[in-house]
């Protein structure tokens, strides 16, 4: 099959040809049709997480259909081969604790595609566990809107609805207004509260203001303009870029008793970043970390998206071919160079 490989972390990445993977015995190969380019994974080829073993193929956000089922896939589990399937970049276990307890999203055991193991970057991805990680798309879900549900917009409406519990009448900011800040200004804008998005350029800040956030200039003094924004501070602040100084003014950006929802990720140097405690203590805030989605809840998003509650294929700013994903990826570590909205790669 055709691959796009890296051998060393920040090494220029290749199209390759390799041999298609092996199916495991509980697991499914999924032919992909479309897969998201995400800074996740410009951060694995940075060398920023400790999982990935070279060489490697990235890739984590996708979508195709059944190619392969391995032996031990239950036959009342009802997957065939040809189904059209996705995956949540996080697949669980299903067997320790945390999976028992219904939290597949942070198992103790967890794979991933792109991470883990070789990804979706790739005409073949191996997805483990299949009975329990494979979803069904609805037939009137396109592949390349299924693909931008990936790890972007499955995080957002998770730490949007269910680890920030929005409420009616309450105010959000968004600081970061990529891929995964437009997925969540997309979902509090439908719930329909007045969002706020933050970010440095001035094409992001147009996106937020096309899918009707307000925007906010970022970087220094940010927080004071969302609280004066919002007169006082907003009840919901997500960071959704992942930065020291973003995550630090989505704090300041609350109000008394607001809620911060950390979803853009944190690495390397900055996994220890410092939080305006002081600012915690005094309005009683809280602080909350979200991890993407297990395979049990995407329905629900997936009804919303089917019903058109929600239009994620309009966060697509461009569709490219898998021989233009080393560009891409190396494009996303210079300055303006991940462009606006979403890209996602069709095979």
């Amino acid at each position: 099959m055709r691959a796009v490989m890296y051998r060393g972390f920040g090494d220029e990445p290749e199209l390759v040809d390799v041999d298609r993977p092996a199916c495991p015995p509980r697991g499914a190969v999924v032919r992909v049709r479309a897969t998201g380019l995400c800074r996740s994974d410009w951060h694995g080829w940075m060398g920023h997480d400790a999982g990935i073993e070279l060489p490697h193929v990235p890739g984590h956000e996708f979508a195709g259909e059944i190619a392969e089922l391995g032996s031990e896939v239950p036959v009342d589990s009802g997957w065939e081969v040809g189904d059209r399937v996705t995956a949540p970049f996080i697949c669980a276990c299903g067997r320790c604790a945390e999976c028992l307890a219904g939290n597949e999203q942070v198992c103790d055991a967890q794979r991933q595609p792109g991470f883990t193991h070789w990804g979706s970057f790739a005409e073949y991805v191996v997805v483990d566990e299949a009975a329990l990680n494979l979803i069904l798309l609805p037939d009137t879900l396109g592949f390349v809107e299924a693909a931008s549900l990936g790890c972007r917009f499955a995080t957002a409406y998770r730490a949007i609805i269910t680890r920030g519990r929005l409420h009616p009448g309450e105010q959000v900011a968004v600081h970061g207004c990529g891929g995964v800040g437009l997925s969540a200004i997309m979902i509090a804008v439908a719930a329909g509260v007045p969002v706020y998005g933050v970010d440095v350029s001035d094409a992001a800040l147009a996106a937020a203001a096309e899918l009707g956030a307000t925007p906010i200039r970022g970087g220094e003094g940010a927080a004071d303009r969302v609280r004066e924004a919002s007169g006082g501070g907003v009840d919901l602040s997500v960071d959704a870029f992942g930065s020291p100084a973003t995550s630090f003014a989505s704090v300041r950006s609350l109000k008394k008793r607001g809620r911060h929802v950390q979803i853009g990720l944190m690495l390397a140097d900055d996994a220890t970043a410092a939080m305006p405690m002081d600012a915690v203590i005094d309005g009683e805030l809280e602080i909350l970390g979200s991890h993407g989605m297990a395979a049990h809840e995407y329905p629900d998003m997936l009804g919303a998206v089917a019903s058109e509650a929600f239009r994620p294929i309009e966060l697509v700013g461009r569709t490219i071919p898998l021989d233009a994903v080393p560009e891409a990826l190396s494009a996303m570590g210079r300055a303006g160079g991940a462009g606006s909205g979403m890209t996602v790669v069709e095979l």
